[in-house]
């Protein structure tokens, strides 16, 4: 695909997974950083087009952008583990394709910013390696924090993606946020997006174990990293106010802050009005690690029933007005 402007992309990678660079050859030599989009629940590769594009014409000569394609469309109902299990693979097949890569960066939408935190939890390499040790398959240089599957590791980003499950928190359009329906989809939600609608509504229990979006954040030696309420790991007495954008270059962008993390695991959880003990749990454990929260609003946009489409451009001609939160990550995306 091209748009006549030296931007390609090329069906070379595993299973059609498709790597983004710039069209000409010293250009893509020297690109040394993978960024891996990741589409949401029944999305596919194409849904991150649009910003994988930008990204290339900005950033020409340092980035591959590589839209994953492993867990399309059906296959995204089998589970954030099964589908974090498959990311994992895929990438690593992809930096073995690229051996002058350097860094690795995620984006992603939706559920894939769950699948994308399990796939970091799989590939992370917390300590150094003694300089006399054969390297393991799939290993680049390592340094002293620690690295994903070899590679420095630069960003994370997620976009509308729902950290703290979707019970209870208005993730689900047909249920209109209405508590006793969110109340109901827990009882049915398998039947409609299978088991990953169990890890959503927090109601797996595989093997008698705790819900895993609850086991992902459990554990302080691995490394998962995050990012209103769920997708952005606030408690509703958290949620900051805001009357408009905070620039005219981005007119959705309505609030940004940078919090500091919590250094030491802990098992004392602040209960609010807003929250239950188990959704408590997931913003005490996402919040061991620092990140910046992005808000965005489309309120009074002719789209905003579409919004969770609108902020990732899902179709560049539909969803266009979303354009300034890709512009906002790439002008904020370290390189």
């Amino acid at each position: 695909m091209g748009d006549g402007r030296g931007c390609v992309c090329s069906e070379e990678s595993a299973e059609g997974a498709r790597d983004v660079w710039s069209s000409a050859p010293s250009a893509a030599a020297s690109a040394d950083h993978l960024v891996v989009m990741v589409h949401g629940i029944l999305g596919s590769m194409a849904d991150w087009k649009f910003a994988a594009d930008q990204f290339v014409k900005l950033f020409p000569d340092k980035v591959i952008v590589h839209c994953s394609e492993r867990n399309a469309h059906r296959l995204t109902l089998d589970g954030v583990d099964v589908m974090g299990e498959r990311l994992a693979e895929e990438v690593k097949e992809v930096i073995s394709c690229r051996l002058g890569i350097r860094k690795i960066s995620f984006i992603a939408h939706s559920v894939g910013g769950l699948v994308a935190r399990y796939t970091i939890g799989k590939l992370y390499h917390p300590s150094v390696r003694n300089s006399l040790e054969e390297p393991s398959d799939g290993d680049h240089d390592v340094n002293s924090n620690g690295t994903i599957a070899g590679l420095e590791a630069m960003n994370f980003i997620t976009v509308a993606t729902p950290h703290l499950g979707s019970r209870g928190n208005k993730q689900v359009p047909f249920l209109f946020g209405v508590a006793a329906f969110e109340k109901a989809a827990t009882l049915v939600i398998h039947w409609i997006f299978k088991r990953t609608g169990r890890h959503l509504f927090l109601t797996d229990n595989d093997g008698g174990e705790a819900p895993l979006l609850q086991r992902m954040v459990n554990d302080c030696d691995d490394l998962y990293i995050v990012g209103w309420r769920t997708s952005s790991i606030r408690r509703n007495s958290e949620l900051p106010e805001w009357e408009d954008s905070v620039s005219g270059k981005y007119p959705h962008i309505v609030y940004e802050e940078y919090s500091k993390g919590i250094t030491e695991c802990s098992d004392t959880a602040v209960v609010d009005d807003s929250s239950d003990e188990l959704e408590d749990e997931l913003i005490a454990g996402l919040t061991h690690l620092s990140w910046e929260r992005v808000d965005v609003s489309f309120h009074t946009s002719r789209q905003r029933n579409a919004a969770h489409s609108v902020i990732q451009v899902k179709d560049a001609l539909v969803h266009s007005e979303g354009a300034d939160v890709i512009q906002h990550m790439i002008d904020h995306f370290l390189v």
